[in-house]
């Protein structure tokens, strides 16, 4: 665990996502103007706030980091060897819609790794976090070992857009395999609470598409799932934020392999899929 002025970077990640939670909770419920970034996209005013509240305590702590954060981008060098990665309300429309599933994400990348990560839950009273070897959640100060588990068989898919894979991957495809509804059950929460979930045992597995390289939605649940011991790869079994680019967060080695197979029956069978796979339902999750 990294000290710098008697203070670890888990820690501090901790404190900084515990900062930006208790905006989420405070502003839960008001009526607040919406910023549209792009098409269907939006932040509100508690996305804004938290942000400043989580930002506030790494730079009170860290002045020297660079940060890339969801609202106001990027700050310090590109090459920087430690960068703060900042989602300050991951799940706004469920948020804006007063649906109590949203999370607060703060990760340190030091050099290629993630070295420290928080990911809190404004409403459920937790913060789930991880030192790089370690992954535990705090709730009501008190820390408890994650526990990876995929006895549930509930496994979270991202259907958000945009589709990088398509039409070699499409996750709503998946969503439609025989194959996936004999052994698992669907679940779309849209916010990336749900991977730090697959490190808690809470779900079996999270799949999504996308480049997710210095991601501020998944860099620290990706950090939570990797400390508990959970099987991490890319879409098509590579290491993270290498190759196609998606990711596969399992509870276990045998729950990757069936959903990988199901995503490599795709990249396979291309020209067999639905023909309006297009026209499911897409929730924008880390909206």
């Amino acid at each position: 665990m990294q000290m710098i002025n008697g203070e670890s970077d888990a820690l501090l990640a901790v404190t900084a996502a515990e900062a930006g939670a208790a905006v989420v909770r405070e502003l839960y419920g008001r009526r607040l103007a919406r910023h549209e970034k792009s098409a269907g996209d939006f932040a509100t005013e508690a996305d804004l706030a938290a942000e400043r509240a989580v930002l506030d305590v790494l730079r009170a702590a860290r002045p020297e980091d660079a940060v890339t954060a969801e609202e106001s981008g990027h700050t310090g060098t590109a090459a920087a060897h430690r960068r703060w990665l900042v989602d300050p309300l991951c799940g706004t429309l469920n948020y804006a819609v007063r649906t109590p599933l949203a999370c607060v994400n703060v990760a340190l990348r030091a050099g290629s790794e993630v070295t420290a990560a928080a990911t809190a839950d404004p409403f459920g009273g937790e913060v789930f976090w991880t030192d790089g070897e370690r992954a535990l959640v705090r709730r009501d100060g008190a820390d408890t070992e994650l526990a990876p588990a995929a006895g549930s068989a509930l496994v979270d898919v991202n259907l958000d857009p945009p589709f990088p894979n398509a039409p070699g991957f499409h996750p709503a495809r998946l969503l439609a395999e025989p194959g996936f509804a004999a052994r698992f059950r669907p679940r779309v929460i849209s916010s990336t609470l749900a991977v730090a979930w697959v490190a808690a045992g809470r779900r079996a597995a999270y799949v999504t598409d996308g480049h997710l390289a210095d991601s501020v939605h998944f860099a620290a649940g990706i950090a939570l799932c990797r400390a508990a011991g959970c099987t991490v790869t890319g879409l098509h079994g590579e290491p993270v934020h290498t190759g196609a680019g998606g990711l596969i967060a399992a509870a276990d080695a045998e729950t990757h392999a069936a959903l990988l197979e199901l995503v490599e029956r795709q990249r396979a069978h291309p020209a067999d899929a639905p023909a309006r796979a297009e026209a499911v339902s897409t929730e924008r999750a880390p909206v």
